[in-house]
This record gives C-alpha cells, sequence and structure tokens, in this order.
C-alpha cells in the first residue's frame, strides 16, 4: 500500500513539497534507509537522549547523546503535526504529538526530546506533508542551542540527507 503523500496547501508564496523521485524520497524520509556507500548508522532511541532520573541541574544529556553529535544516526519516532509547517524543517517526537500554534503559541506540549529535522538544502523551500505513524530517518545530528528564523530554540536537530543523483 503506497502512503499518502499529497503536499500541503502552501500558506505562502513558497512552493509546497513536490515528489521528483517518490521512490528515493520514501526511503530516505520515511524509512530512513542508509546510502549503500555511506559511513555507519547509530541507532539513537529517544530514551537514550536525557540522563534519568532528572537531577537538580534539570535535563542533562546522555553520553550517547553527546558522542552522536556530528554523527550519522537513525532515529524513529513521530512526525509533530503542526498548524503550519515551515519550510525546509519539521519536528520529530518521540510520541505523537499535535501543535495548536495559533491558540497556543510558545505554550507547546513538545516532549524535551524533540528534535528539529532539516531537509536538504536543495529542498529547503518545501513544506513536508504530515505523516501519522511512526517514521524512520537517518541524517547527521548536531546538539546546541540554536534560534530560528521564528524565534523557536532547538537543542537537537537532524540534518537529511541530500537524495542520491538518479542514474542515467
Amino acid at each position: 500500500m503506497t502512503p499518502d503523500l499529497t503536499p500541503l496547501r502552501p500558506t505562502h508564496p513558497r512552493r509546497p513539497f513536490s515528489f521528483r523521485h517518490p521512490l528515493a524520497l520514501c526511503a530516505a524520509l520515511l524509512l530512513g534507509a542508509a546510502h549503500a556507500a555511506g559511513p555507519a548508522v547509530t541507532d539513537l532511541p529517544f530514551s537514550q537522549f536525557f540522563q534519568q532520573p532528572i537531577g537538580p541541574r534539570g535535563l542533562q544529556p546522555t553520553a550517547a547523546l553527546r558522542a552522536a553529535d556530528g554523527q550519522r544516526v537513525r532515529l524513529v519516532g513521530y512526525m509533530v503535526q503542526q498548524e503550519h509547517a515551515q519550510p525546509g524543517r519539521f519536528l520529530l517526537a518521540p510520541r505523537p504529538v499535535s501543535m495548536s500554534e495559533h491558540a497556543d503559541g510558545e505554550a507547546d506540549d513538545l516532549p524535551p526530546a524533540t528534535v528539529t529535522v532539516l531537509l536538504d538544502a536543495a529542498r529547503a523551500d518545501h513544506l513536508v506533508p504530515h505523516r501519522a505513524g511512526r517514521i524512520a530517518l537517518v541524517g547527521r545530528l548536531s546538539l546546541g542551542r540554536v534560534e530560528d528564523a521564528e524565534g523557536r530554540v532547538s537543542w537537537v536537530r537532524l540534518q537529511l540527507e541530500a537524495e542520491p543523483a538518479a542514474k542515467p
């Protein structure tokens, strides 16, 4: 059964997400397939993001999360359903979450282990349609405080890899 990959309707003048190579994109985005010649991929469960129990200093990253900084990792989680998708990015969480940016503003219920997923540079202006259910993604993990143009701060990001070029 083919997943429903209907693009979102654009809410701004940018163009919606398009699928030029649907099989390659499905493999890379939805199935997390690693490139055959690419470096090794480490599975990083959300449960290994922060030390448990939480101590007096608050959330502290685990050694596993710190070691994954700059490395290729596979994350398995749920795409956060957002009212207003941002071009070139979406959020991945350890459990299904819906955001009501209009009603809640900055008071969202995102889990602390939420990851900002960044599309490759060639798709930086594309909107990604919400996909229900668990998805697996492979990309390069980066840690540290980064504030985007809308003011949202992310601490963990996953940069997706570009699709391999189609062979003639």
